[in-house]
């Protein structure tokens, strides 16, 4: 018993000691500013094809094995659409540990762990842009109005779900043979931004989106590439990668996330004078809370009133909820992949949608879309390969793509929708796919 206290004191003194740690990195970070002068990388020369654009090595961006970043442009020919763009960013795994940033334990693992070729857009997880409606000109499943918009494809390759500004060194699992992992995410980030200001600028409309990581990337960089593009008409939509309001001294019943939150904080260099969570704070003091990540979520609402921002995810999200509670909860690690695993997922889950909802309720421009589930990556993703089963017949919204239309047209009330009856849909078009993919997820223990 007086073990068990004194462990508790001490875990609460180093909760102090690392928020007043994370107090002074906010003091000593700088507010961001555009570079849109300097050299952002190469301008664009074609229409209707994807352009390689490398990021400068000056620009501090990278993959995680240390090389180059390159993102990719897709400039359109309507011309009544020459001033709008759309920016994704792509979705994957994360890591904090040696197998994970090799991609060696599943699909949770880091994503493009070897970097990103010129030929990314042909050969990788884009699938010529397939993988997402919002990228691909014809798509052959879905149909939404970006696809006749510039597009800009920002690969993910870092590990730190397009957030982190920390070279890490990982031997935990083989200490003979210890590797070098750049957690560039952030600076990733920058680069997009800073070339969108120089070379797209003032856009007449601007569309930020993302799934799964690249949701997360998509809130945590849209202050960023607002800034830098200055746009007329702006909206966010981040598909299943919530930062639910979480803060730092939470206890894990309070809420089930801080213990990924905590560790990622330490892990990406959240915290650091040169960390995102810091040089947002210097960036947008009133945005929000530098010991709650979540309230950036609520923050760019404030910072930004005219802008329409969307948040979409599944109620019944078994894949970001492993990544967000397995490691960190033993009794869930020892139950095996399948129903009962999933239904202790579930609980935590959904125990944390309620407080991310309520908090964005007294901002009018910010909505969220909320079904309870499809038969597709374990309903992961609202918006991977088609729309098609994302519907919330209830409120007679046929699918997600109702609520991109809506964040994209100012003259309506931004979309609120959250399914009450309990329905897991079916992704028409791509039922191959799905089995196929269910399975996978079966054999890699999700």
């Amino acid at each position: 018993m007086q073990r068990h206290i004194v462990q508790q004191g001490l875990m609460a003194l180093a909760t102090v000691f690392a928020s007043s740690l994370a107090s002074s990195a906010w003091a000593a970070a700088a507010p961001w500013v555009p570079n849109t002068t300097g050299n952002v990388g190469p301008a664009p020369a074609s229409f209707n094809k994807w352009e390689t654009i490398e990021a400068p090595a000056e620009s501090g961006a990278s993959c995680g094995n240390g090389t180059p970043y390159r993102f990719f442009v897709n400039r359109t020919t309507t011309a009544a659409n020459a001033n709008k763009t759309v920016i994704m960013f792509e979705g994957g795994g994360a890591c904090w540990e040696q197998n994970a940033c090799q991609m060696k334990d599943g699909v949770l693992g880091a994503t493009n762990y070897k970097g990103i070729p010129t030929n990314y857009m042909s050969t990788g997880l884009a699938l010529g842009g397939l993988i997402t409606p919002f990228t691909s000109r014809n798509h052959p499943l879905q149909k939404v109005q970006t696809q006749s918009w510039n597009i800009i494809y920002a690969p993910y390759c870092t590990g730190d779900v397009h957030t982190g500004n920390k070279v890490a060194v990982y031997g935990d699992a083989d200490p003979t043979k210890p590797i070098t992992y750049y957690h560039r995410g952030f600076k990733n980030g920058e680069a997009v931004a800073n070339w969108v200001g120089r070379y797209l600028p003032k856009q007449d409309q601007l569309l930020v989106t993302g799934f799964s990581a690249g949701g997360v990337g998509a809130t945590a960089m849209y202050g960023l590439i607002r800034l830098a593009d200055q746009p007329k008409q702006s909206a966010l939509m981040a598909d299943s990668g919530p930062l639910f309001q979480v803060n730092r001294n939470a206890t894990p019943d309070q809420a089930p996330s801080v213990l990924l939150h905590n560790k990622i904080r330490v892990a990406w260099g959240l915290d650091g004078d040169e960390g995102l969570a810091s040089r947002m704070i210097a960036t947008f003091p009133t945005a929000g809370n530098i010991d709650n990540l979540g309230s950036l979520t609520t923050g760019l609402a404030k910072v930004f009133p005219q802008d329409r921002l969307g948040y979409a995810l599944f109620q019944c999200d078994a894949v970001f909820s492993s990544f967000s509670y397995t490691k960190f909860y033993p009794e869930i690690a020892a139950t095996p992949a399948g129903a009962k695993r999933d239904a202790l997922l579930h609980a935590k889950w959904v125990q944390e949608i309620g407080p991310w909802i309520d908090a964005m309720k007294p901002y009018s421009n910010t909505g969220y879309y909320v079904p309870y589930g499809r038969d597709f990556i374990k309903s992961h993703t609202l918006t991977t390969a088609t729309f098609s089963g994302t519907g919330i017949k209830e409120l007679n919204i046929p699918n997600v793509g109702a609520f991109v239309d809506n964040l994209l047209d100012p003259s309506q009330p931004v979309m609120r929708a959250y399914e009450t009856q309990r329905t897991v849909q079916n992704a028409e078009g791509i039922a191959l796919f799905s089995t196929i993919s269910n399975a996978l997820y079966a054999l890699l223990g999700l």
